[in-house]
């Protein structure tokens, strides 16, 4: 099935798009079901069981709150974030759950919520099974689900039956759309056929499911959210970040000297005295919503949450730095951005417990730099080069969140695939789109190396940074 710009950038809740979003979602599938085929009544108990990465690192990235709320009836997209801290501590204290925002039943954390960190279901590292018991003992139904990055949910009878079976670049199989695209050489023969950019061929097939003026609503609500979540980051009060790492939240402050240094230059008549200044800025948008998101705070998944800060930062680069950029070329870098989204989604992944890192700010990263590249005046191919190069400079990036949390190395490594954007979108905009390695090669290539790395890179928290840097 084709997929949808809406679905690459979709609204929810830090700290992470597959352990927190994902998990919420499936577990209010899973109670939403039980309502729907009339078994609500008889539930007096749900087990819910996270495996694999979920168990491991579930933990440090809210995925047993993430549960509870979903088995209350929350939404990643309108739950609201200060308040759910307090829902779950309510259900923990009270012991009782409202199952479907209406069923209560018992609830007991310690033996309802259980992370199995060294088990896992076989189709993908984030896996989840929710069972609901009647008042006898007896199992109603049982359910597992696969969060397989950027907060989409699978359930395990399909992806199971298609475990192991990775698009091959190569031919577009759905004729739901009009230009349908599994390559990135697809990609740029369909921009040809239509003589249209990325963009064009985008909102050609949104046109299947929305209308234009709809589609524009959306987006432009994206942009709006990634836009709060900056000021958000910005203004917060939070000296510290929520966690055993007591992490200072860096933003605030930063924008603060910013701004002060700015007005000292105007006042002095030098607004232009450092040429590296629009690079000060891209990293403050870039720490503001990753730490937003380590929080907990309404976030964007783009296309994930351990990756959220990559594309508002080069946006609001974009926004703020260069003349002329409005709303239509904000529609058009995110309608670009998700082309290129969807093809890492369609031959790779872009999940960190599944090719580690490379999958999230990698991924990121290349739909950053030929977005830009194209709200620039990019042709189709300078994009695809753009593209390519911010992906080939992630490849191997390893996913090792010191304790589990989306804090260290996360965050600054947000900033600096931000820059790292937007200096491959001006390499490609220097040459004539003519290059070498082809972005359907470099998305292989990650797809083949994240299938080489070691499970202790792949979100466990058994590797890398997470063994080396000692938790105070």
């Amino acid at each position: 099935m084709a997929l949808s710009a809406l679905d690459l950038f979709s609204i929810g809740i830090g700290p992470s798009s597959s352990h927190t979003v994902g998990p919420m979602r499936a577990a209010r599938q899973f109670a939403e079901s039980l309502a729907a085929d009339g078994l609500l009544d008889a539930v007096a108990r749900v087990k819910s069981e996270l495996f694999g990465s979920l168990g491991a690192t579930g933990s440090g990235h809210g995925s047993d709150k993430a549960v509870i709320l979903g088995l209350q009836g929350e939404d990643p997209e309108t739950v609201d974030p200060g308040a759910a801290d307090a829902q779950v501590e309510e259900a923990v204290a009270g012991r009782k759950l409202r199952l479907a925002g209406t069923r209560v039943v018992e609830f007991d954390r310690a033996a309802d919520v259980v992370l199995h960190r060294r088990r896992s279901l076989p189709a993908h590292p984030n896996g989840m099974t929710f069972t609901a018991y009647d008042a006898g003992g007896s199992p109603l139904r049982e359910s597992s689900f696969y969060s397989v990055g950027g907060g989409f949910v699978v359930p395990a009878e399909e992806a199971e039956q298609t475990a192991g079976d990775a698009t091959e670049p190569g031919t577009a199989e759905d004729g739901q759309v009009p230009y349908p695209f599994t390559s990135g050489a697809e990609l740029l023969t369909r921009c040809r056929e239509a003589g249209t950019s990325i963009a064009g061929v985008m909102l050609a097939n949104e046109l299947t499911w929305r209308t234009e003026a709809e589609l524009r609503v959306a987006l432009l609500r994206i942009w709006a959210v990634m836009q709060e979540c900056v000021e958000n980051g910005c203004t917060s009060t939070e000296e510290r970040l929520p966690g055993s790492l007591l992490v200072r939240r860096r933003a605030p402050g930063l924008r603060r000297r910013l701004r002060a240094a700015e007005a000292a230059r105007a006042a002095e008549g030098t607004p232009d005295a450092d040429p590296l200044w629009a690079m000060e800025w891209v990293n403050l948008y870039a720490l503001a919503v990753n730490e937003e998101n380590a929080s907990g705070g309404r976030i964007v998944t783009a296309p994930t949450n351990g990756a959220a800060g990559i594309i508002p930062a080069v946006l609001h680069y974009f926004t703020r730095f260069v003349p002329g950029a409005d709303d239509d070329a904000v529609v058009d870098f995110l309608l670009t951005a998700a082309a290129i989204g969807i093809l890492f989604k369609t031959n790779a992944s872009i999940s960190g417990a599944e090719v580690g890192c490379q999958g999230e700010v990698g991924s990121a990263c290349s739909m950053a730099a030929g977005a830009l590249c194209a709200v620039l005046g990019g042709t189709p191919e300078q994009v695809e080069n753009a593209a390519e190069v911010g992906i080939e400079h992630n490849l191997g990036l390893t996913c090792d969140p010191v304790g589990g949390l989306v804090q260290i190395p996360c965050i600054e490594r947000n900033a600096i695939a931000s820059v790292k954007a937007i200096n491959a979108a001006r390499l490609a905009l220097a040459g004539d789109g003519d290059h070498r390695v082809s972005l359907d090669m470099a998305i292989k290539t990650m797809r083949d190396t994240g299938a080489d790395m070691m499970s202790k890179y792949k979100e466990t928290s058994r590797g890398g940074l997470a063994v080396n840097v000692v938790e105070c």
